[in-house]
């Protein structure tokens, strides 16, 4: 069994255990998360594999693939990449994956993680191959779990859904990405610490009949964008959606912390 492979086994039946897309601090709180629970090989592997860049955190390298639009040098890689941090669902209401229709030539964040995790865990790559492609795994399973990176609506992931957020005009999807993160008043730092300190995260059952948890991570975030209330009515963000969205924001920080751990534990283990 190929190593692709048994990485979607064990992903697709990983249980409870104790334990831009997002903007800078949400990226760099599920990085943190996920660095807190990686095995000692695993975190041995992130060690030497970040040593050129001068640094052993995963936060440090969290917000690369989105920060790679604003250098000059790195314009190609970006064309090439920027359709990987996003899925648009096509087939209605139902956030139901079907790759030739949701993910056509292979250019959405699901086969995204698919690919770069296989680069990974792969040791005849190069540590440079390697090296970037621990980096876009930490960015990509951000980015899959924040709802609006994999929506069904014509509304650009919310970009285009205008919005009122504590007086001042905005749209859904940067609310999503920061706005209501940053509404806690903590850095990154504060923030992991603030939700690794809450009761094991649980994660949800595998969807059937999907064997693939990247496809099934980025349903779960489309059928939270289904939900009633997730558009706000009169495009105004009151201080009762902050209420009820933000739990869900944090749970999926959490989710995607928990989640990112393990494929780097599989991925760099031993």
């Amino acid at each position: 069994m190929s190593f692709a492979r048994r990485a979607a086994v064990f992903l697709a039946c990983l249980v409870i255990a104790p334990a831009q897309a997002w903007g800078p601090l949400g990226h760099s709180v599920v990085a943190e998360l996920a660095q807190r629970h990686l095995s000692p090989a695993a975190e041995a592997e992130v060690v030497r594999l970040l040593a050129p860049e001068h640094t052993s955190s995963l936060a440090d390298i969290a917000n690369w693939p989105d920060q790679m639009q604003d250098d000059p040098a790195m314009a190609a890689l970006w064309k090439q990449t920027r359709g990987q941090h996003y899925i648009n669902f096509r087939g209605g209401s139902a956030c139901d994956y079907v790759p030739p229709r949701d993910c056509g030539k292979g250019n959405c964040v699901v086969s995204a993680l698919q690919y770069y995790v296989g680069v990974l865990g792969d040791r005849s790559q190069s540590d440079k191959a390697r090296r970037n492609a621990l980096k876009f795994v930490v960015h990509f399973v951000g980015d899959i779990h924040q709802p609006l990176h994999a929506g069904y609506r014509d509304d650009k992931g919310g970009n285009t859904f205008q919005v009122q957020f504590e007086g001042k005009g905005s749209n859904l999807h940067k609310v999503w990405d920061s706005s209501m993160l940053y509404s806690r008043d903590l850095d990154w730092q504060q923030y992991a610490e603030r939700l690794d300190s809450a009761v094991p995260v649980a994660l949800p059952a595998p969807i059937a009949p999907l064997d693939n948890p990247y496809a099934q991570w980025a349903e779960e975030s489309c059928r939270i964008t289904a939900e009633p209330g997730f558009y706000p009515s009169g495009h105004a963000i009151d201080k009762a959606y902050v209420r009820a969205e933000l739990p869900e924001a944090e749970l999926r920080l959490r989710q995607a912390g928990r989640r990112l751990a393990a494929v780097l534990n599989l991925a760099l283990g031993k």
